[in-house]
């Protein structure tokens, strides 16, 4: 009887599926069989609609360019848990604004010290104690970051030069370009694959984070 009822809600959700998502359904087919044509059609499909998803939480424009790279590559990276039954397109939104919620999260630790002074209700700066589960989580941070760094240094160079110019010096696209002497648009094709790369590189060792 279940297996009947869940037949029949598939069904439906077939039924009821808009051109545009079965058309996704189609490429996603592809993509999961190794099309990399398909996986340029995703992105052309939904790199501008997510960008003005992204933009009503974070302003900075090349940050944004790189959370929508940053989230293609997860999702195209779990393809293989994605249920058809329902629209791509809310999927991959979920995926990008959990990742824009954890790049905020991360700027706002980024720009706020532990060891920063606190003002207290009688008007004496003090500051806060770091406990034992705040050393914890800062030998947990230090730990991925060792691991994230092997993994950069195993890139091939063209992508291991890019991702460090990005990440490490915090240079612009533009300037990358500039200082290697490459179009924009290769330096964000190779930035995209490093990350493509380093995904997969970290998945397998998703025990440490």
């Amino acid at each position: 009887m279940s297996s009947s009822t869940s037949s029949d809600e598939n069904d439906i959700h077939r039924k009821d599926a808009s051109e545009s998502s079965l058309e996704d359904d189609q490429f996603v087919k592809r993509a999961i069989n190794g099309d990399q044509e398909a996986f340029k059609l995703l992105m052309n499909k939904y790199q501008k609609p997510l960008y003005f998803h992204i933009i009503k939480m974070v302003k900075n424009h090349e940050q944004i360019e790189d959370i929508i790279q940053e989230s293609f590559v997860k999702a195209f990276s779990n393809l293989d848990s994605y249920n058809t039954n329902y629209a791509f397109s809310t999927w991959l939104y979920r995926i990008t604004t959990n990742h824009t919620i954890d790049y905020l999260r991360k700027k706002k630790l980024q720009t706020t010290s532990i060891d920063e002074p606190i003002r207290a209700k009688d008007g004496e700066m003090q500051f806060q104690i770091v406990g034992s589960a705040e050393t914890d989580r800062k030998i947990i941070r230090k730990e991925r970051k060792k691991i994230v760094s092997e993994a950069i240094q195993n890139l091939p160079e063209k992508y291991r030069e890019v991702i460090e110019m990005r990440h490490l010096e915090e240079l612009s696209y533009q300037e990358i370009s500039d200082k290697l002497d490459i179009p924009l648009g290769t330096v964000k094709a190779h930035i995209f694959r490093a990350r493509e790369m380093l995904y997969k590189a970290l998945i397998d060792r998703k025990d440490k984070f």
